[in-house]
């Protein structure tokens, strides 16, 4: 299957999953958490939506995300192996290990974005950075909320 086919299932089980699921508030892991404490301060609302046929929960950026829009952020996860991204220059990056991930453990989808990398990033299960320019999504469901492009992976900054 291309990689499109794989980012609606994806999407689909992202938007079925959060309809019915208060917004997410473990608390992030490590020093660093900022970016993603930030990314999580989202609220949702109800919208029409006539590929499922039913109303679907829709993010509502707060006005601390949308500072954040296209400019260039630093953050700190996992490289989450899904099929279809084994290219290493789109994956998707979760602020949790993969047993604790959106799409495999208990996180919510504000835990979560997809990397289009300008170079193919090491796949590794250690925690990595990556920078590159957050984009943020409320409207299209075949994406996640957040999407960093011209991603590239850079050494941790506390070193």
């Amino acid at each position: 299957m291309n990689i499109r086919i794989h980012l609606t299932i994806l999407a689909a089980i992202f938007f079925f999953s959060i309809a019915s699921t208060a917004v997410f508030s473990q608390q992030i892991p490590g020093e660093d958490g900022g970016l993603w404490r930030t990314l999580g301060k989202l609220s949702y609302e109800k919208q029409y939506n006539d590929m499922f046929g039913f109303e679907i929960d829709m993010p509502v950026f707060s006005e601390e995300i949308k500072a954040l829009e296209n400019k260039e952020v630093m953050v700190r996860g996992y490289i989450i192996p899904v099929e279809g991204y084994r290219n290493h220059k789109e994956f998707i990056f979760s602020a949790f290990p993969y047993s604790q991930c959106f799409f495999c453990g208990a996180a919510g989808p504000e835990t979560v974005m997809e990397i289009y990398a300008e170079r193919p990033v090491r796949f590794t299960s250690e925690i990595i950075w990556l920078k590159g320019k957050l984009i943020l999504n409320d409207s299209d469901i075949n994406h996640l909320f957040y999407i960093l492009e011209d991603a590239r992976e850079v050494p941790d900054p506390r070193n």
